[in-house]
């Protein structure tokens, strides 16, 4: 086990509790959380974000949502290749930077007619069936009360033959590779939610999470069960991941 079942953090909570939790935890952590986001992982979370995008393939045209897009960083990128971007969160904090940051765009003006940042519950998405080529969620999917309903209400709105890419943190195969992420996440992430945060839960939330989901292999099996052809990539050793599926144009149970 990762930890002990019994719940330690202050922010995590099973069932109704769970969203308000998490609303709180982010809405706390908002202005801090590119800053904290760079030094827990020593920069390397831009280039999963970029493993993610490539992994993509989006299309100039397309219809992309980005799911508890955060501060933008997904959905900003997106639009950059070309695609028309949903971003969609629940934390009204985080929005506020992700809108900020949109307003400092002055380098790129076209960029506000090509993302648009709307707050919503990833698992009640606000969107009618098969409204997107491409779907993300960038460590988003591990906070939901519900993850099988996320899942699913991500493979509703996606349309045949698109796509849909999950990337959060992961659980390594290897054991010792596995202690020294476990401890690293135990002991010295949670230092950085004290000193910026004030507050070493904020960031002690993670592992307590990660003890809590599914993880890559558990991701992929749920989106094989919904009919959705998959794959997983694991990033330095399996200590982040990227579930990738795909929509088929004809599902499984008709005839073609």
């Amino acid at each position: 086990m990762l930890v002990s079942p019994r719940v330690t953090n202050k922010y995590y909570a099973a069932g109704s509790q769970r969203a308000e939790r998490v609303r709180d935890l982010f809405d706390t952590i908002a202005l801090r959380y590119d800053l904290i986001n760079d030094l827990q992982s020593f920069g390397l979370h831009r280039y999963w974000k970029r493993r993610l995008l490539a992994l993509a393939n989006g299309q100039p045209g397309e219809r992309a949502l980005d799911l508890c897009c955060g501060t933008g960083d997904v959905a900003f990128a997106l639009a950059r290749r070309g695609l028309d971007v949903a971003g969609l969160d629940f934390s009204g904090a985080m929005l506020a930077v992700a809108a900020h940051r949109l307003k400092a765009q002055t380098a790129n003006p076209g960029l506000a007619q090509s993302v648009h940042f709307l707050r919503g519950d990833a698992q009640r998405i606000p969107f009618p069936d098969a409204s997107f080529d491409l779907v993300t969620i960038s460590y988003g999917l591990r906070n939901l009360a519900d993850l099988d309903l996320g899942l699913r209400e991500m493979q509703r709105v996606t349309r045949p033959g698109g796509r849909l890419l999950v990337l959060d943190f992961g659980k390594p195969d290897n054991g010792l590779w596995r202690g020294l992420y476990f401890s690293y996440l135990r002991f010295c992430v949670p230092l950085l939610g004290r000193y910026f945060c004030g507050d070493a839960d904020t960031h002690g939330y993670i592992l307590e999470s990660l003890a809590h989901y599914a993880a890559q292999k558990g991701v992929d099996a749920r989106l094989r069960e919904l009919g959705l052809r998959t794959r997983i990539v694991n990033l330095m050793g399996g200590i982040m991941s990227i579930n990738y599926a795909e929509k088929e144009l004809v599902p499984a149970n008709c005839s073609k």
